[in-house]
């Protein structure tokens, strides 16, 4: 099953008078399910790609659709509403509430989409369980390592069980240990919750790990290979 579609993609900066094509006409789709890398040098223009896939970015032209709705055109407060419920996010710096610990991190989302407490007890539980943090739920972030942080954030990208997750760089400030064991745990999420997964990365090791590897060069498409 499609889960995004992207059409003639264009996203254009104005760069002190001058048009910058940070993206530049891409077209590509996902399906259910995909353990995708994203890569390029910087100014490729990935990140802007996955900025716009994510709806925090505006296309200038173009078109991405999600589950027969065209993001793009989506006004503030329904874009917000249709991330809340379709879209998770694993970020480089992990982006956790210091006030909260691991498991209100994880619970914040569902809270915000109406669940019920039992619920999202249950659903926090399991994915704490899944990211191997069973015993830290009640840590806030600094006691906690950059790896356990950022499994806490891919256990809270998961909670909305959203239709696909954008991971932006999210091994850059991780050890060796700590990226093979993220890793690990995202290609078992991955596969046991059919969940796609969508990296933006310079990282050789989540590009070995993927199953496709798309390829950019001054915001367009070079390469789109699958292993």
């Amino acid at each position: 099953m499609r889960v995004i579609e992207i059409k003639n993609l264009h996203k254009v900066y104005d760069g002190a008078g001058v048009p910058v094509h940070a993206v530049n006409g891409i077209d590509l789709s996902f399906e259910q399910g995909e353990f995708a890398a994203i890569v390029g040098p910087s100014g490729s223009g990935k990140t802007t790609l996955l900025n716009m896939v994510g709806g925090l970015d505006q296309p200038t032209e173009g078109e991405i659709i999600v589950d027969g709705t065209d993001i793009g055109h989506l006004k503030s407060r329904e874009m917000i509403n249709f991330r809340l419920n379709n879209i998770g996010f694993v970020f480089q710096a992990y982006n956790l509430i210091p006030v909260l610990t691991a498991k209100e991190n994880v619970e914040f989302i569902m809270h915000l989409q109406g669940r019920s407490k039992h619920d999202r007890n249950q659903r926090t539980k399991e994915l704490l369980a899944a990211v191997g943090l069973d015993d830290r739920m009640n840590s806030r972030p600094n006691k906690l390592s950059g790896g356990q942080q950022q499994r806490v954030a891919v256990a809270r990208a998961l909670a909305s069980k959203p239709k696909f997750v954008l991971a932006d760089e999210p091994t850059a400030n991780l050890d060796t240990k700590s990226t093979e064991n993220l890793l690990d745990i995202m290609e078992k999420l991955n596969k046991d919750e059919n969940i796609t997964f969508i990296f933006s990365t310079h990282d050789a090791r989540v590009v070995a790990k993927a199953r496709r590897v798309i390829t950019i060069e001054d915001g367009k498409v070079v390469s789109d290979k699958i292993k």
